[in-house]
């Protein structure tokens, strides 16, 4: 591991990358802690402690959105819009090939409206942000002139985020989206190691090493199921040309068990925290609505309730990215042009169905496993009805953190490799 790190740091291309990488992340730490103005820190204190949804998407943010600042919203609104254009490439031949056929520039263009789609979605959370807070006294009340200012001033916040994000994907070591998460979670970890260092009792020694027993085993399970693979054998056909034969080796396909990566995990926390968002915005309020709002606050507050939707979201997700970025009829048609085939397999529709078979099994495995580790910390919690390292351990957080360390650590790999072939 030293002699990576020691490597990074001697190719000057590389090492500028990453240093580059960690100033986006001080910038985002800054701008995170830039509060917006009119906050009762108190107030907003004791309403994050009583809302759960609010909390964990206060964990996202790296604590902007606690502290009311100009990034409070993170990338939220961008990873919502991200998920509209994916689901619409399955009602809109036209989003599908320009995803998937049209090459680089297609998916250029199809990431441009995403981050056009971004700005309106950016506007109408905030108003629904400011608006919530202001009911709940956590805010002095706006005039219209500073509303409509604080509404521009956060969307912007949210905007130059999403650029960050695409400026760290650009430097080609992981993807920026996953990596500013991954920087805002990683951001709490003190303060919770602060809380709970001001709260530990000797008389709980027992459940405190049951939860490093957990965090230990949760870590070792997202390493195993992210680094797991499904090998399918190819081979190649001898071809002639000339006085020289080429082909006739054997090599194999891997299919990972968790092809969508982190991605799952971000969407169905994304949309899992949407409703309580809303419903929030009317509770308190007569009648109907307020009843309904009421219900689904309380709904989404019950772990067992939020567990199980949670988990269902991050299978049927990871099912549905799978599907939109990989293409096993693309892969079947460019093995067959390049005289490659599955023993025992025909070429064309048949390679792809069994590629279909195979990746819906693999998948089912990593949608479950995932699904398990992200929903098994909450259900403990609940049974103990004890709260400590729920950061800590917290599936979710664990999850994005191994999986994203896993991916960077892949990339600068591939990176090194590129640069230093020989040596490996």
């Amino acid at each position: 591991m030293l002699n990576k790190i020691i490597q990074i740091f001697k190719i000057t291309e590389l090492r500028n990358k990453i240093l580059f990488i960690f100033g986006i992340f001080v910038i985002f730490r800054i701008m995170a802690n830039i509060p917006m103005p009119g906050i009762n820190a108190e107030r907003m204190r004791e309403f994050f402690e009583g809302q759960q949804l609010f909390g964990l998407l206060n964990l996202f943010t790296g604590g902007a959105l606690e502290s009311f600042s100009i990034v409070m919203l993170g990338l939220g609104p961008y990873i919502t819009a991200t998920i509209i254009m994916q689901l619409l490439t399955m009602i809109f031949p036209t989003l599908k090939e320009m995803y998937k056929e049209e090459g680089e520039a297609g998916r250029q263009k199809f990431n441009q409206y995403g981050r056009l789609l971004t700005v309106p979605f950016a506007a109408l959370q905030s108003f629904g942000m400011l608006t919530l807070l202001q009911r709940q006294q956590i805010i002095d009340p706006l005039s219209p002139l500073l509303f409509f200012i604080s509404i521009l001033t956060i969307t912007a916040g949210c905007i130059f985020l999403m650029w960050l994000g695409e400026l760290i994907t650009e430097k080609g070591i992981g993807n920026g989206i996953s990596l500013l998460i991954f920087a805002g979670i990683i951001a709490m970890v003190p303060v919770q190691i602060r809380e709970l260092l001001v709260a530990w009792n000797p008389a709980m020694i027992f459940t405190y090493l049951l939860f490093l027993v957990m965090a230990l085993l949760i870590i070792s399970s997202v390493v195993l199921i992210n680094e797991g693979r499904r090998n399918i054998p190819i081979s190649y056909a001898k071809r002639v040309r000339g006085t020289k034969m080429y082909g006739g080796v054997s090599t194999y396909l891997p299919l990972n068990i968790n092809p969508a990566g982190v991605m799952p995990i971000i969407f169905a926390m994304s949309i899992i925290l949407l409703p309580g968002m809303i419903a929030s915005f009317f509770v308190g309020i007569e009648g109907t609505v307020g009843f309904i709002a009421n219900t689904i606050t309380n709904l989404f507050e019950n772990p067992w309730v939020y567990g199980t939707l949670f988990f269902f979201l991050i299978v049927l997700f990871t099912y549905f990215y799978t599907a939109v970025t990989f293409d096993p009829k693309s892969i079947a048609t460019n093995l067959q042009k390049m005289g490659g085939f599955i023993p025992g397999i025909r070429p064309g529709e048949s390679t792809v169905n069994f590629m279909n078979f195979i990746l819906n099994r693999v998948l089912l495995i990593g949608a479950i496993f995932l699904g398990i580790i992200a929903i098994l910390p909450s259900i403990v919690a609940g049974i103990t009805d004890i709260g400590i390292f729920q950061f800590l351990i917290g599936g979710t957080s664990v999850l994005i953190i191994v999986s994203v360390v896993l991916e960077t650590m892949r990339q600068v790999k591939a990176q090194l490799q590129m640069r230093e072939y020989e040596s490996f």
